[in-house]
């Protein structure tokens, strides 16, 4: 779980004058208006903002799930402001992880099927290999005792360690957690804080978008988004 990939000294993320338009009817909202924002390798940032605030639609573009109305975004030096589509997915699921608040992790199959999924969707890789390198992850993650389990055999901080799991296992440029924390106990909380501290000092960008204080306490810097503007 190495952090160290060696981007040509690029930030992770660097955007500029990125606006996004959403038409609702005849309505035109505004959710982000000329945000610039760089996001170096290695940095642990959190983006914070009150709801409405925009900070929804910026994960969302700089995760790859979708794409500004205008100006221009880099992920890991490459230009990905006008992919739509498979080129946009394939490049998000090859530099970005995903921590979703609500794990999304599917019942039916084992964790180290859940965790390989990433693998699976990139190609090249035998199962048995998939599963290898996914159950590598997971016993990094102390749950080499649980890899046969569903998700439904777990706890939730078990289950969001999964999720953390998956979003590790192709080694992306940018680890990129919605409010991990928000189904979890205090307790299980910071044990999870913990976790993406551990994955920080190893030398992986993490980035964080939450409303809670504690959490956006544990990152290096912290961005403040509101009205669709970052604030400076």
């Amino acid at each position: 779980m190495s952090g160290a990939r060696g981007n040509g000294g690029e930030p992770v993320v660097r955007t500029e004058r990125v606006h996004k338009v959403y038409h609702l009817g005849k309505v035109e909202v505004e959710a982000l208006r000329g945000v610039d924002l760089v996001i170096e390798d290695g940095e642990y940032v959190a983006i914070m903002g009150p709801s409405g605030s925009g900070k929804s639609t910026l994960m969302h573009i700089i995760g790859c799930l979708d794409s500004p109305t205008n100006g221009e975004y880099w992920l890991d030096g490459e230009p990905v402001s006008s992919l739509r589509g498979r080129r946009l997915a394939r490049i998000r699921n090859r530099k970005v992880g995903f921590v979703f608040q609500n794990f999304n992790l599917l019942s039916r199959i084992d964790i180290v099927e859940n965790t390989a999924l990433p693998l699976r969707y990139l190609g090249g890789m035998r199962r048995g290999a998939r599963r290898q390198r996914a159950s590598a992850v997971l016993e990094k993650l102390g749950l080499g005792d649980r890899l046969r389990h569903r998700p439904d055999e777990l706890s939730g901080g078990q289950r969001q360690r999964v999720a953390i799991a998956r979003a590790l296992v192709n080694d992306p440029s940018m680890l990129l957690a919605d409010e991990p924390t928000g189904n979890l106990d205090s307790d299980t909380s910071k044990e999870i804080m913990k976790i993406f501290r551990e994955l920080h000092s190893q030398g992986h960008t993490v980035v964080t978008v939450t409303h809670d204080p504690n959490v956006a306490a544990e990152a290096s810097r912290i961005i403040n988004i509101t009205d669709g503007r970052v604030e400076s």
